[in-house]
C-alpha cells in the first residue's frame, strides 16, 4: 500500500482523543475513517505529508477508561508516538476532560509537524473545542477550523472529508470534487443493478405460489433484496442527492409490504418490515413529505399491531409498537390535529408502562415513560385541559427526576429535569396557581444555576437559564412585584447580551434579545 511520508514511520494513520462520554461518536468516526477508500485519482499524487495512501490505514480509539487512572497509559502514550495525526471528538464533555487536554499536549509535543484536526460534534466551538485545541504555539487563543459534524453544518460527508483531507495534506476541494465523482459512478452501478433485481423480484414473486418450498425460499430472496434497498442503497443514494430514486425505492417496496398477508409472515420477517418502513418514514419527515410519511407509519403501525397481537409481552415488539404509536402521534400534532393526536400519544403511554411492566431494569422503559408523559402534557398544554395538565405535567417530571437520580453525573439527565420544571410550571399558568409557578421556576433556576458551577461555559445550559429568569420575571410583575422583576429580566437581557455577543450569527439569539429588551422596557415604563 502507498503510504505518505509521516505514515511511512508510523503504525496508525490517526488517533481518537475523545471523551467517553462521547463512545458512540468515537466508535462511528473510528469506523467512517478505516473504511474510507481515497479516490483513486488521487492516490499515489504528492501531497503535504507525501504521496496519497489508499486509506488512512489504522486508526486507534482507546476503549479503557481513565477517571481512576493519574496518568496516560504506556499504550496510550505509544499510540500518540506512532500515529500520524491526532483527531479530537469536540462537544463540552471532551473540553472538560483532562484526558483530552493531555493527549493533545502529548501529541504536539512528540509531533510538532503532525496536524491535530477537531472534530465537531456538540455544542457551539467556545464550550465544545479543548483548550489546548484554541492555543497556538506562542500561547495565543484562537478558534481552529473544525470538521462540523452537527445537524445543519458541514453534514457527515463533508465533515468526514475535512478530516481526511487535513489527515493526507490534500486541498479539501480536490478531495470533495473527486469523491463525488466515484460515488456518482458506483451509486449509479448500484441503481442499474437494483432496478434489474427488482424487476426480477417481481417474477420471483409471481413464480414463488407453485410450491409451498419454492415460495419461502423466493420470498427470502425478495426480503433480502427490499432489505437491501432499505439500507446499503439508502445510505448511497442519500450521499449523492439521489432523493428521487431514494423516493421510488421507497415507494416500490412499500407497495410490496402492503401486497403481503401478515398472519402467514413469522414475526421476525415482521419485526424487520416495520424498523424498515419506520426509516422510510423518518427519510419522508426529513423531506417534509407528510403525505408520504403517514403512508409509511401507518404501514408500519398495522405491522407492529399484528406482533403485538401475536407476542404481546415481548419486550422488543411492545417497543416497536409504542415508536410506531409515538410517530403517527406527532405527525398529527406537528399538523395541529390535536383530536387526532390524542388516541396514538395515549396509546404510546400505555405501552411505556407496560414496557416497566416487562423490564424496569431496561433504561429504554423509563426513557419511553419519561416522553410519553411529557408528550401528553405538551398535547394537553395546546388543548388548554385544565383538569389533567397539571397531573400529566407532574407525572412527566417525576419520571424524569427518577432517571437522574439513577443516573447522578449524567448532565443531560439533570437538564432534562430542568426542562420537565419549566413545563410543568407552564401548566399551573393553565390553571392560574401562581405560587407553585412561582417556586417550579426557582427551582429550575437553583438547578440550571448547580449545572452552570459544574461547567461554567455551557452555552446550552447558560440559554435555558436566561429563558427560565424571564419566565420568573415575567409572572413576578404581572403579580406586582414590580422591583423584583425589573431586577430578573435586568440579569437575563444582560446575560443574553454577552451570548449575542459571543455568537453574532445566531439570528434567534439576536430575535430575543430584542423581545425581552421590549419587555425589559415595559417593565420599566418606557415602552415606546
Amino acid at each position: 500500500m502507498t503510504t505518505t511520508g509521516i505514515e511511512a514511520n508510523a503504525r496508525y494513520g490517526a488517533f481518537i482523543s475523545y471523551n467517553h462520554a462521547d463512545r458512540a461518536r468515537a466508535r462511528w468516526l473510528h469506523r467512517a475513517l478505516e473504511r474510507y477508500r481515497i479516490p483513486a485519482k488521487l492516490v499515489g499524487r504528492e501531497a503535504a505529508f507525501g504521496p496519497v495512501p489508499r486509506r488512512l490505514g489504522r486508526i486507534f480509539r482507546d476503549l479503557d477508561e481513565l477517571s481512576a487512572a493519574s496518568d496516560l497509559s504506556a499504550e496510550v502514550r505509544a499510540a500518540l508516538a506512532d500515529s500520524a495525526c491526532l483527531i479530537v471528538v469536540c462537544t463540552p464533555a471532551g473540553a472538560a476532560s483532562q484526558w483530552v487536554a493531555r493527549e493533545i499536549a502529548l501529541f504536539r509535543e512528540l509531533h510538532p509537524d503532525r496536524p491535530v484536526l477537531a472534530a465537531l460534534f456538540a455544542g457551539e466551538p467556545a464550550e465544545a473545542l479543548p483548550l489546548p485545541l484554541r492555543r497556538t504555539a506562542e500561547g495565543a487563543e484562537t478558534e481552529p477550523l473544525a470538521a462540523d459534524f452537527r445537524a445543519g453544518k458541514d453534514g457527515k460527508r463533508l465533515a468526514l472529508l475535512k478530516l481526511v483531507a487535513g489527515a493526507v495534506g490534500v486541498p479539501l476541494d480536490a478531495l470533495v470534487q473527486r469523491d463525488a465523482q466515484a460515488r456518482v459512478r458506483r451509486v449509479t452501478a448500484v441503481t442499474a443493478l437494483a432496478i434489474l433485481l427488482l424487476l426480477a423480484m417481481a417474477g420471483l414473486t409471481i413464480l414463488a405460489v407453485r410450491a409451498r418450498g419454492e415460495a419461502e425460499a423466493r420470498r427470502a430472496q425478495a426480503e433480502g433484496l427490499v432489505e437491501f434497498m432499505l439500507t446499503d442503497l439508502r445510505g448511497r443514494l442519500k450521499e449523492v442527492g439521489r432523493l428521487d430514486v431514494l423516493r421510488e425505492a421507497n415507494a416500490r417496496a412499500l407497495r410490496y409490504y402492503g401486497e403481503q398477508d401478515l398472519g402467514t409472515l413469522p414475526p421476525d420477517v415482521l419485526a424487520r418490515r416495520a424498523r424498515a418502513i419506520m426509516t422510510m418514514g423518518e427519510d419522508a419527515m426529513e423531506a417534509k413529505e407528510t403525505a408520504r410519511a403517514r403512508a409509511a407509519f401507518l404501514q408500519a403501525n398495522r405491522i407492529t399491531h399484528a406482533l403485538i397481537d401475536r407476542e404481546p409481552d415481548q419486550y422488543d415488539i411492545v417497543f416497536a409498537h409504542a415508536q410506531s404509536e409515538f410517530y403517527l402521534g406527532l405527525l398529527h400534532f406537528k399538523a395541529g390535529e390535536l383530536a387526532a393526536t390524542e388516541p396514538h400519544f395515549e396509546a404510546y403511554a400505555a405501552l411505556a408502562h407496560r414496557l416497566i411492566a416487562l423490564n424496569p431494569a431496561d433504561p429504554r422503559s423509563g426513557e419511553e415513560a419519561s416522553y410519553a408523559a411529557g408528550n401528553l402534557c405538551s398535547l394537553r398544554m395546546e388543548q388548554r385541559v385544565a383538569d389533567r395538565v397539571v397531573a400529566l405535567c407532574s407525572e412527566a417530571l417525576r419520571v424524569t427526576e427518577a432517571l437522574a437520580r439513577h443516573e447522578p453525573n449524567s448532565e443531560q439527565r439533570w437538564r432534562d429535569v430542568a426542562n420537565r420544571q419549566g413545563w410543568l410550571a407552564d401548566a399551573y399558568v393553565v390553571v392560574g396557581n401562581v405560587d407553585a409557578v412561582l417556586e417550579l421556576r426557582r427551582q429550575q433556576i437553583a438547578l440550571l444555576n448547580r449545572l452552570l458551577e459544574q461547567d461554567p461555559q455551557n452555552a446550552r445550559n447558560r440559554r435555558m437559564l436566561v429563558w427560565a429568569e424571564r419566565a420568573l420575571a415575567g409572572v413576578q410583575y404581572r403579580r406586582g412585584d414590580i422591583e423584583t422583576a425589573r431586577r430578573g429580566m435586568r440579569k437575563a437581557v444582560a446575560d443574553l447580551r454577552t451570548m449575542t455577543e459571543l455568537d453574532t450569527k445566531n439570528q434567534e439569539l439576536a430575535a430575543r434579545l430584542k423581545e425581552m429588551q421590549d419587555e425589559l422596557r415595559k417593565m420599566e415604563g418606557k415602552n415606546k
